[in-house]
């Protein structure tokens, strides 16, 4: 059965076209994809991401338990700010890319996939060491992301919060349409903006005040379909494309959240200590499409008449007016300027491995 988030009402009022996403209805377009992606590029768009998981963590333990379950390094976190992470298995490979939030050294959050929630938490669970207690708090949170250059002038007319005040992958409490709030300087189109974490009665007070007041900043509301395209021109992973239980982060260009100098020992740390050692056999590489055709998700990625990696993702760039695309590809292949083809319903469409990400402000 699918599950509504406490903004499903709003969506439909919308126009929103809901579709099912990792077991939720939600919008994947309201004027359509291509607009609103065009809207946050260059005004701002609204979004739904109430799907997302929360798992609260908190104890005496905290830091220490969090440095043993994630690669990157939770002890350089002060309070308010975030850290963009990865969760593995022992062999290294990803179960999920996920965000930290530190309240301070006893209370953290979690933010995991929609699609992972089960899964994460029954890992976290698995795995907690000393004194930490561990809560799936995701059915009491809704979060709104308000993205796009117009952001910090929405946000101001109906909270304290400057946006251009507080830096990236920073957070602060904070009221907005007089609800309490948190306010993260977080988001996954690349363009300035923040997340809103607000209780589920909250959330679609805040969400017609913002887009009651951001009518004279062009604001309209945006779906799945423009945050995909979105994050793909800013090389951003999606689990289940980029990063898979097949995929370790060292391939999917993720080394630099991944901390094997930090003293600590983390879940995966010796396996992903050998793949940088022996050198990866295969590298996530962006690319555009020489000829006319656009890759998606699945393509094979072809070489001197062999099949030697496969797209992950692939769209017509909204910004660029260009077919676009990330794949996994050897080594070899993911310098910039190197030509393979992708094999798109039976046709070899050549392409060509280029600098990322591909949007550029």
């Amino acid at each position: 059965m699918t599950k509504r988030t406490s903004l499903y009402e709003e969506h439909k009022k919308c126009g929103g076209k809901i579709v099912d996403f990792a077991g939720w209805e939600m919008p994947v377009q309201y004027s359509g994809v291509i607009e609103e992606h065009l809207t946050v590029r260059r005004a701002a768009g609204l979004f739904d991401v109430s799907h997302m998981g929360e798992v609260e963590v908190t104890g005496t333990d905290a830091i220490s338990f969090l440095q043993y379950l994630t690669v990157n390094d939770v002890s350089k976190l002060q309070d308010g700010q975030a850290q963009y992470s990865v969760l593995c298995n022992e062999n290294g490979m990803a179960i999920d890319d996920i965000i930290v939030y530190r309240f301070h050294a006893e209370k953290f959050l979690i933010v995991v996939n929609a699609s992972n929630r089960d899964k994460d938490v029954a890992w976290i669970q698995k795995h907690t060491k000393g004194k930490v207690t561990i809560r799936d708090i995701s059915d009491d949170w809704s979060l709104i992301a308000l993205q796009g250059p117009a952001s910090p002038t929405i946000l101001k007319k109906i909270s304290d919060v400057d946006l251009s005040k507080l830096q990236s992958f920073h957070f602060v409490l904070a009221d907005v349409s007089a609800q309490q709030c948190i306010v993260a300087r977080t988001g996954y189109t690349g363009e300035v903006g923040c997340e809103i974490f607000c209780s589920n009665a909250a959330a679609p007070l805040i969400w017609q005040e913002l887009l009651t007041t951001g009518k004279g900043a062009a604001l309209k509301p945006a779906g799945l379909g423009a945050r995909d395209t979105l994050r793909l021109e800013m090389c951003y992973c999606l689990y289940g494309h980029e990063l898979t239980e097949e995929t370790n982060p060292l391939e999917a260009g993720l080394s630099w959240v991944v901390k094997l100098t930090k003293k600590d020992d983390f879940i995966g740390k010796k396996a992903l200590m050998q793949v940088k050692e022996m050198g990866l056999q295969r590298k996530l590489v962006g690319f555009k499409m020489i000829d006319t055709a656009i890759p998606r998700h699945g393509y094979p990625v072809m070489h001197q008449g062999k099949r030697v990696g496969h797209v992950t993702s692939g769209t017509m760039s909204p910004s660029l007016k260009q077919p676009i695309g990330l794949a996994y590809v050897p080594s070899e292949l993911a310098t910039e300027g190197s030509k393979f083809s992708i094999d798109i319903r039976d046709r070899l469409r050549e392409a060509e491995a280029v600098q990322i990400p591909f949007y550029h402000k």
